[in-house]
């Protein structure tokens, strides 16, 4: 039986669905907006991503990955959001399109999920 992500609407496959979206960003060497990747995922705004994003952000971070977060930006400003370490932003990007994702198993819903909760413990951050 084929399994979709909004038949599964919880926020850990929903962060799943966000991982496969970047990767492919990345080997591409694109960026995308918070509102692109929210109308790919079906949503209607992206206002709802917040939660979603901070999953695959706490994850790289807690796995030592480069932040594939740093792909998604404002449409105003061509800037990610909060979340990322203060650094070169052009460096962080070039850390993310040249690591080789898919050489990587991707992380489960669940490990997406535990990365959140850990990271939002560390950081004492309610917002992702």
């Amino acid at each position: 039986m084929v399994r979709r992500f909004d038949d599964e609407a919880n926020a850990g496959s929903r962060g799943l669905q966000i991982w496969q979206i970047l990767i492919g960003k990345a080997h591409l060497r694109q960026t995308m907006t918070y509102g692109e990747l929210a109308a790919l995922m079906g949503f209607k705004g992206a206002g709802t991503l917040a939660h979603l994003l901070g999953r695959v952000m706490f994850y790289c971070r807690l796995q030592d990955l480069p932040p594939l977060t740093a792909l998604v930006v404002n449409q105003e400003t061509g800037l990610p959001g909060d979340g990322l370490p203060e650094a070169d932003l052009n460096s962080v990007r070039e850390d993310v399109y040249s690591y080789d994702w898919y050489g990587l198993h991707p992380p489960t819903a669940e490990a997406l999920d535990e990365s959140y909760q850990r990271g939002q413990k560390e950081t004492g951050s309610s917002v992702a």
